[in-house]
């Protein structure tokens, strides 16, 4: 068994604990010790029995630790790789938690630090970053690509030869039409159907999307 810490004690990371469960349930596999964040206020917080152990100095009270770091929400997601840069970890400290539901087809890669939720498909040559979170149901077509430090919510729907940069945050429900390309640092809105490309630092919301936001 393998000890995870999770960080920070968001969202994400509580989903995070459920889908460990599902992993250890079908086959043992993690040790979860906690949760760590930045808030000294969260301290003994906790869920499923896991507690919040302190602040990211505990990191060094467990060396051998891995690691699940998934922080972001729509209103900071722009700062996930600043805050994952942050913990100042070597890549070898890194989990990668697939949940045992996603199913994972011919040519498809996964980077470290990924969260992929249950009934998750990549059908076939699709990569998925390093740092991305991917909430459940979700799907991405042959030869797409959704790079580093992205969040992917529910039932988003990723056509074939689809690109999500670096460091985007896609709604749940959104669709995404073939060869579409999602610039760096952009925001697609819950529901959103977008069938043209979307330039860097734009959020984009409605069927068909179209740009309400750019960040200079």
């Amino acid at each position: 068994m393998k000890e995870i810490i999770l960080f920070p004690f968001n969202g994400n990371a509580r989903e995070a604990l459920s889908t460990i469960e599902d992993i250890n349930a079908a086959q043992p596999a993690w040790t979860v010790l906690g949760f760590i964040d930045d808030d000294p206020l969260k301290a003994g917080r906790g869920c499923g029995g896991k507690k919040v152990l302190g602040g990211r100095n505990i990191l060094s009270e467990f060396p051998g630790a891995f690691v699940l770091a998934v922080p972001g929400r729509p209103g900071n997601f722009r700062r996930r790789k600043i805050i994952i840069d942050s913990l100042e970890l070597p890549d070898s400290r890194f989990a990668t938690i697939i949940h045992p539901t996603v199913r994972k087809g011919i040519g498809c890669e996964v980077g470290i630090n990924t969260l992929l939720m249950a009934n998750v498909v990549l059908t076939v040559d699709v990569t998925i970053g390093s740092h991305v979170v991917m909430l459940p149901g979700s799907v991405i077509c042959h030869d797409s690509v959704v790079e580093d430090y992205t969040l992917i919510g529910s039932n988003v729907s990723v056509s074939g030869g689809v690109s999500i940069r670096k460091n985007c945050y896609v709604g749940s429900g959104v669709k995404i039409i073939h060869e579409v390309e999602v610039g760096p640092e952009s925001m697609i809105g819950i529901g959103s159907t977008v069938i043209r490309n979307v330039s860097e630092l734009k959020t984009v919301v409605g069927n068909p999307a179209t740009v309400i936001k750019e960040e200079r």
